[in-house]
């Protein structure tokens, strides 16, 4: 009898093949196809109106596919850190009693989510008296509670100054350093989240070109999108971190048919 074991391949995450998304009439997504393997970093990156939300949106259920497939590996852990929440400052509520909205989660958990956050003494601080970087975080940590195989974060940085987003994106870093989770992550910010990731899919209603960071920076399809600007910084970024990055994968740019 062979041996099934030797040939096993490792299920990926999340798979989306040929996903189209439609509002009325208006196709927002055309044929995207991604992957996301455990413990990887894929940032999705692309001009305003291109598909990046609906795309997360239809990971995560709350869109639906004109076409196209998603699975999802039986028994996925998702933890899921939106664009923004709003929160009525007038309402009394602490982290802690936050975080606990989840349903039957203790204080130790709260604290060891904090923790793997980078704000290990905000439990008992009102949400209405957190600065911006820090109710972020505290929606990271809260994501975190779950213990996910893969975070999702859609724009999560919105409305941080560039070195608190540069925080930030190191956090995030640091948690897939730590506990081995994936993250698949939306961002504008170029210069930062591009760096931080192994994978980076550049959307445009449809996949324009796919890589590795320095890849996708030198690809004509992404330079057409945003210049040339964002390969210094890359660079300048990079020369700092490359040894936090030595598992990154090569990764071949593809062009999408038209």
């Amino acid at each position: 009898m062979p041996c099934l074991f030797g040939s096993r391949r490792r299920m990926s995450l999340i798979a989306v093949e040929d996903l189209s998304i439609r509002y009325r009439a208006n196709t927002v997504l055309r044929n995207v196809d991604l992957t996301v393997e455990p413990g990887e970093i894929v940032t999705i990156v692309g001009p305003n109106g291109s598909g990046k939300t609906s795309l997360l949106k239809a990971i995560i259920g709350a869109a639906e596919a004109a076409a196209g497939v998603i699975t999802k590996k039986p028994g996925l852990r998702i933890g899921y850190v939106p664009q923004r929440l709003h929160i009525d400052p007038t309402l009394p509520i602490t982290v802690e009693r936050f975080m606990r909205l989840l349903g039957r989660v203790n204080r130790a958990a709260c604290t060891s989510a904090l923790e793997a956050a980078g704000v290990p003494d905000l439990l008992k601080r009102q949400m209405s008296e957190l600065s911006g970087g820090q109710f972020q975080r505290v929606l990271l940590a809260r994501a975190l509670i779950g213990k996910p195989d893969i975070l999702l974060l859609d724009e999560a940085t919105q409305g941080l100054d560039q070195s608190g987003s540069a925080a930030f994106y190191r956090q995030i870093e640091t948690v897939r350093r730590d506990t081995g989770c994936a993250v698949l992550m939306i961002s504008h910010e170029l210069h930062v989240v591009m760096s931080a990731s192994d994978r980076v899919i550049c959307l445009n209603g449809h996949v324009c070109c796919e890589g590795t960071p320095a890849v996708v920076a030198s690809a004509p399809e992404y330079r057409a999108l945003f210049g040339t600007g964002t390969g210094g910084a890359l660079a300048l970024y990079r020369h700092d971190h490359d040894h936090d990055h030595t598992h990154l994968q090569d990764a071949k740019t593809t062009e999408a048919a038209e």
